[in-house]
């Protein structure tokens, strides 16, 4: 706390006047800086709103990114659901397919097979009955040469 001296009416008049003058200039300093802080407030607040703003843009892109994961991941189950369901059909239809000309090389070793026995009884028969002509055949000729003598 200030003290001042003593003068004739009171308080010394210049004391009190340069004490006025200080008091004066410390409550202007202090109003600027009231104004400058409330300047600062002002534009941190700005601040924060663009912030805020950007966090609810972020936001909005984070939800849309999750929305398109869980998008792109039911669609890739449903590919990979039905390339599985394609496999298996593909599977089956070869299996079927494997059958089928399994089905018809069995059968056709089977005829060729047939024909195979069939075509040597032929030759067998086809050999006895050459055999036996050539027998017959070589019966004439010894009669031949017995009726010769």
């Amino acid at each position: 706390m200030k003290k001042f001296s003593r003068s004739i009416n009171g308080y010394n008049i210049n004391e009190v006047n340069s004490f006025i003058d200080d008091i004066i200039k410390k409550v202007e300093n202090i109003i600027k800086e009231e104004e400058n802080i409330k300047k600062e407030l002002i534009l941190k607040d700005n601040k924060i709103n663009e912030l805020e703003k950007e966090i609810e843009h972020y936001k909005l892109l984070e939800k849309e990114l999750n929305t398109s994961i869980y998008t792109a991941k039911e669609s890739g189950d449903y590919i990979k659901r039905l390339a599985k369901t394609e496999r298996d059909a593909i599977i089956m239809d070869a299996r079927k397919n494997a059958n089928r000309i399994i089905s018809d090389a069995l059968m056709r070793a089977e005829k060729t097979e047939f024909n195979a026995q069939l075509l040597k009884k032929n030759i067998d028969l086809f050999k006895s009955r050459v055999r036996t002509m050539l027998n017959q055949q070589l019966d004439i000729i010894d009669d031949l040469d017995k009726e010769d003598i």
